[in-house]
């Protein structure tokens, strides 16, 4: 099976898929509650979905600050350069 024909499959079986990865991820997480730490080295290290919580918040506050910084840097209004003139007619 070519690699196309993969992706095509995937592409059409998309939500039970994104599904079935949520409920695989919403497990681990749940796993993790109940599994003793590894060890604990900072007293964050032994509350149970702490690492997945942190990578969430952390991801969601990057998607936010770039943004803000976008908009402040990078946006600008549509009339910025001025009334465009018709140069062909």
């Amino acid at each position: 099976m070519s690699t196309g024909k993969i992706l095509e499959a995937l592409v059409a079986r998309r939500r039970p898929l994104r599904n079935a990865i949520l409920v695989v991820m919403a497990l681990l997480v749940v796993a993790d509650l109940f599994k003793e730490p590894h060890y604990e080295r900072f007293p964050w290290d032994g509350i149970g979905g702490f690492a997945a919580l942190y990578g969430f918040v952390s991801c969601v506050l990057i998607i936010v600050v770039s943004k803000a910084l976008g908009y402040a840097f990078l946006y600008r209004k549509e009339d910025y350069y001025g009334e465009s003139e018709d140069r062909d007619a």
